[in-house]
């Protein structure tokens, strides 16, 4: 007799996949607050024992697929962070595939952001991988100051990793906003030339 589908299996990655799906679709139209681990299955099409193999709850459910939108954040990323040369030019294109992986992922981002405040494993999940932006931030700048002199004379005194993460956050929250189709940064192009004013004002001058 053939397996079910949604036996749990540990090679069966595509039950995992369901739900994940099922999640993100869900978020199209429902606050994460409002949804139930039983409307997943069922939007999933699994069992409850195929749900909790891979998850201990939703917010499992929703922590993976906000660590994979930050994945893909951390790559867009990468040209400034890995010290290419440009830091103008790269930091403006990450923030602009910055824009893009949130508008694309937008229904997810908005749940993390609107219910990490109040749910302790969301509050751990989010703060700690935004602590990877900052952190990513403070060894591109920190680099910079230490090869650039002008760079250097623009920082001295400054707090780096506050300054990293007063601009991750302020990247955070205009995105979410971008996300939510709030003027005036429902404008990509707008979104984009502000954050970027912004990181090379504090930065580079």
């Amino acid at each position: 007799m053939p397996a079910r589908r949604d036996v749990p299996q540990k090679t069966n990655t595509d039950l995992r996949e369901r739900i994940l799906d099922a999640l993100r679709e869900l978020l199209r139209e429902r606050t994460f607050d409002t949804l139930s681990v039983a409307e997943i299955i069922t939007a999933a099409g699994v069992s409850r024992a195929s749900f909790y193999f891979y998850f201990a709850g939703k917010q499992a459910v929703l922590a993976e697929v906000v660590r994979r939108a930050v994945g893909a954040g951390h790559a867009a990323a990468q040209p400034w962070t890995q010290g290419r040369p440009g830091p103008r030019e790269t930091l403006r294109a990450g923030i602009d595939a910055g824009a893009g992986l949130w508008l694309s992922n937008a229904a997810v981002l908005r749940a993390i952001v609107e219910s990490w405040a109040s749910d302790s494993q969301l509050r751990e999940l989010w703060l700690a991988q935004m602590a990877t932006f900052t952190d990513a931030a403070v060894t591109r700048i920190e680099a910079d100051r230490r090869a650039d002199p002008a760079v250097a004379a623009r920082l001295d005194g400054v707090d780096v990793p506050a300054l990293a993460a007063s601009l991750t956050w302020t990247g955070e929250r205009l995105y979410y906003l971008a996300a939510c189709a709030v003027p005036p940064f429902d404008d990509r192009t707008v979104l984009v030339d502000t954050l970027t004013h912004l990181w090379v004002s504090a930065l580079y001058g």
